[in-house]
């Protein structure tokens, strides 16, 4: 089973993350925001992932370094359940529609981190949650998840219908990169 356990310390956040690749889609999150946590919810179910996250943050200066860092402990656990990427798909596309808004999501289990983010949003703020931390925790998730992630939004007139679009979209793609088909390396290097 491809499963982790991290926990995170500093001075601005203490987070834990538990993360299960092969399970049923049961999402815990306490991050100190509802709207991110439903986001988190929407991800992990669209994956089939179970995730359990534990954070706190210095939200009384606001949600940043929370979304910030909480990126980063997912992304380590996902790369610890990545370590060995024999078999995987490697690669997983996800077109998401969210009644008018469609977002798609591609990535790369590709040991490579990078992300290209194009999306912007109609409002400042969706609840208690800035919108611009979107970009934010998927590029802390990417850089630690040593993967490739191109989110790009088709189109959208609700922020709230965005957003989930590409959590929904980043979800759905990560469940089709890391499906086990056989035990080949897909690369054409011989290492990942």
């Amino acid at each position: 089973m491809r499963t982790a356990s991290i926990t995170r310390k500093t001075n601005e956040t203490e987070i834990t993350v538990n993360l299960n690749l092969d399970g049923k889609g049961e999402v815990k999150c306490d991050s100190g925001n509802g709207f991110f946590d439903h986001m988190i919810n929407a991800l992990g179910k669209h994956g089939g992932f179970d995730i359990e996250i534990q954070c706190k943050g210095d939200t009384f200066v606001d949600f940043h370094h929370s979304a910030e860092d909480i990126g980063i402990v997912l992304g380590q656990a996902f790369a610890k359940c990545t370590e060995d990427k024999k078999g995987i798909v490697r690669f997983g596309t996800a077109y998401t529609p969210m009644d008018e808004a469609l977002a798609a999501a591609y990535i790369d289990v590709s040991g490579r981190s990078y992300l290209v983010f194009n999306a912007e949003f109609p409002t400042e703020r969706v609840g208690e949650f800035e919108t611009q931390l979107v970009e934010e925790f998927f590029r802390a998730f990417a850089m630690n998840a040593l993967i490739t992630l191109h989110i790009n939004l088709m189109y959208g007139k609700n922020t709230h219908h965005i957003i989930e679009a590409i959590f929904k979209s980043v979800g759905r793609a990560l469940a089709q990169s890391v499906e086990k088909k056989g035990d080949i390396l897909l690369s054409t290097k011989g290492v990942l």
